[in-house]
């Protein structure tokens, strides 16, 4: 599933919101570049590369990213096999840029993921890795891990096998240039059958009672001394090359659980205050979660082109909570879903922005090789989901923390004004209400009587961009509540 990206625009990289999320960095002791130590390894690495002898440059793989991305992880290509497809899904081959317990090894793993935030990223590796010699950048020469991917007429997987090839991609689309030839029937073959294989795996993932969260990309502008979000809603393209991205993470999954080695991101499901809480949500948006619908398929319903729909699919993150990664050697786990996908699945697809991608594409590479697993793999599958852990809760903490800046920055023009909000949750004396616009989430203490779905109306009492802190007073508790 596709991550949001929030960015700051050039109207507000000078202001106090730009300055604050600066101090959340350092507060967060979040790494600036990387030690020489580390650069020079990179370096070597990459002028070292020697690539596979397996040759596919002759296949015209293609990018599909958002502009001025550099750190390309995958590349397509698509063709018919009988009445269904074969999809080759090329991974870059960061394991053979990376030496096992080196200084580059030694700094992922202390990092874990690249981390985004508003005003910029922290990277996984270094540039001369993740912007160049494992980037699939168009006409140039890489190796990488080549996912063979066979559909029936439906979508179903028919066979999957993955080996490392050296690729040639053919040109780099941005989501805006590969929609718009998909619009206008100019298209490859390539990308043009993406429009078919994407919709059959929609149709599978509704089947099989999954859903996909394709939050929208936002933008904060400052114009008229006040700050404001500009959302720009996902394209069918987007949506479908996610698809692609899903297929082959079950697919890893599924030949790791035979072989009850490697390691799966799973999820449970959602428990009924989260689902009540993002019913209530969706209320307070104006576009109803209706009871006995599924969740996936309200999610599918959704206009993302909407304000308000836009909203709710970020709200609807809150009920993807309790991922995590199982290591397995030899014993697969229980319950080895992932409960959004609603099937197994692994990360696999992202190695220059995810270190635990990087054991996934070796250790499925060896099983379907029929050659042992390395042992540096094998033996450091159990302190993946340690590390990856860790990484996760720091993202949280610069995720939470540029969140509540971005919505003080929002409200900071406003202090004063009664806005009207719909109360999500109640615990422990405190309310957690939702603001429909701007769309805001936030805390104060519980009037009296209050219960989740009731409304109220809120004095904004004050907004500090530098803190990120917002407080509210309710007006007149006893009257403001409506039922």
């Amino acid at each position: 599933m596709p991550d949001r990206r929030t960015s700051i625009a050039p109207s507000a990289a000078q202001t106090e919101l730009a300055r604050s999320l600066a101090d959340l960095r350092a507060s967060l002791d979040l790494p600036d570049g990387f030690a020489p130590p580390v650069e020079e390894e990179a370096r070597r690495a990459a002028a070292d590369q020697v690539l596979p002898e397996a040759d596919l440059t002759a296949v015209p793989f293609l990018t599909i990213d958002p502009p001025g991305s550099t750190d390309l992880d995958q590349a397509l290509h698509i063709e018919r096999s009988g009445a269904g497809h074969r999809v080759r899904y090329a991974i870059a081959d960061v394991p053979a840029l990376v030496r096992p317990g080196g200084a580059v090894d030694e700094e992922a793993r202390h990092r874990g993921q690249t981390l985004y935030a508003p005003d910029g990223r922290v990277p996984l590796h270094p540039a001369a890795i993740g912007e160049d010699a494992g980037s699939l950048l168009p006409d140039a020469l890489r190796s990488a891990y080549v996912w063979d991917i066979v559909l029936d007429a439906d979508g179903l997987e028919v066979s999957a096998s993955v080996a490392r090839a050296r690729i040639r991609s053919r040109r780099q689309w941005t989501y805006a240039e590969a929609q718009e030839a998909l619009d206008s029937g100019t298209a490859p073959e390539p990308l043009a059958l993406l429009s078919e294989v994407g919709p059959a795996r929609i149709a599978q993932e509704r089947a099989r009672g999954g859903a996909s969260l394709n939050r929208p990309d936002e933008e904060i502008v400052f114009r008229d001394g006040a700050y404001a979000i500009e959302r720009r809603a996902t394209l069918p393209v987007e949506e479908w090359n996610a698809q692609l991205s899903l297929l082959t993470g079950m697919a890893a999954a599924r030949v790791m659980l035979d072989a009850k080695v490697g390691i799966l991101r799973t999820m449970p499901a959602p428990g009924a205050e989260a689902v009540e809480a993002f019913r209530a949500q969706t209320v307070a948006l104006g576009l109803p979660w209706p009871q006995g619908v599924d969740y996936g398929e309200y999610l599918r319903t959704l206009d993302h082109g909407e304000q308000r729909a836009a909203a709710v699919l970020q709200a609807a993150a809150g009920l993807f909570r309790g991922a995590g990664y199982v290591a397995m050697d030899g014993e697969a786990p229980a319950d080895p879903d992932q409960s959004a996908i609603a099937a197994p699945y692994a990360h696999t697809t992202a190695p220059l922005r995810r270190l635990v991608d990087r054991w996934a594409l070796v250790v499925c590479d060896a099983l379907c090789a029929g050659r042992p697993v390395p042992d540096w793999a094998r033996e450091s599958l159990g302190a993946l989901p340690s590390i990856m852990g860790a990484s996760n809760r720091l993202a949280a903490k610069l995720d939470a923390g540029a969140l509540d800046r971005v919505e003080a920055a929002l409200l900071a023009s406003r202090i004063g004004a009664v806005f009207d909000a719909t109360v999500l949750a109640v615990r422990n004396g405190t309310v957690t209400v939702q603001l429909a616009d701007p769309v805001v989430t936030a805390s104060l203490p519980r009037p009296d009587g209050v219960r989740p779905g009731d409304r109220l109306r809120l004095h904004l009492v004050a907004a500090d961009i530098p803190s990120g802190t917002i407080r509210f007073d309710a007006v007149d508790p006893a009257g403001g509540v409506a039922r």
